[in-house]
């Protein structure tokens, strides 16, 4: 039977949870999505495409799959260095409101942004001063993830 190697291209089924606390930040399962109320309905819900070799998952993620076969399932525990990374404080930076005024932008707490220097969550707006944080560090960087992986296809 045909496992994962570092150059298949696999189709697989994932469920991610924070570690810690066992919640559910992402799944390409539709009822567990909608189970564990992180439903997305533009979303589109199957196993999801892996080519090896080419970072198109997190590290940790990947080298959990090599070795696989069709139908084999695995629960694997990442470290923060093998997904996301460490939070880096520097990342998160004050910006004058001024800068979403000329946009004609609203900053909002949980807003998603895009920026010259990148993708950044809005993580507070002090409306008395006027600023506002944005955190360009991914939103689980600093967090241990767990994955239950089901290879569905390999090619």
């Amino acid at each position: 039977m045909t496992e994962v190697t570092k150059d298949s291209t696999v189709q697989v089924h994932y469920i991610g949870t924070l570690t810690e606390t066992k919640e559910i930040f992402d799944t390409s399962r539709e009822d567990v999505a909608k189970e564990n109320e992180v439903f997305n309905e533009g979303r589109d819900y199957a196993p999801l495409p892996v080519q090896m070799g080419q970072q198109q998952v997190i590290k940790g993620f990947e080298e959990a799959l090599l070795g696989m076969k069709v139908g084999d399932r695995k629960s694997v525990d990442l470290s923060v260095a093998d997904s996301y990374g460490e939070r880096i404080d520097e990342l998160a930076v004050e910006v004058p409101d001024e800068e979403f005024t000329k946009a004609e932008v609203t900053p909002q707490v949980g807003m998603m942004i895009a920026t010259s220097n990148g993708n950044a969550l809005i993580t507070a707006y002090n409306e008395e001063t006027k600023f506002v944080t944005l955190d360009f560090n991914h939103p689980l960087a600093g967090q241990k993830l767990t994955f239950d992986l089901e290879v569905m296809k390999i090619e």
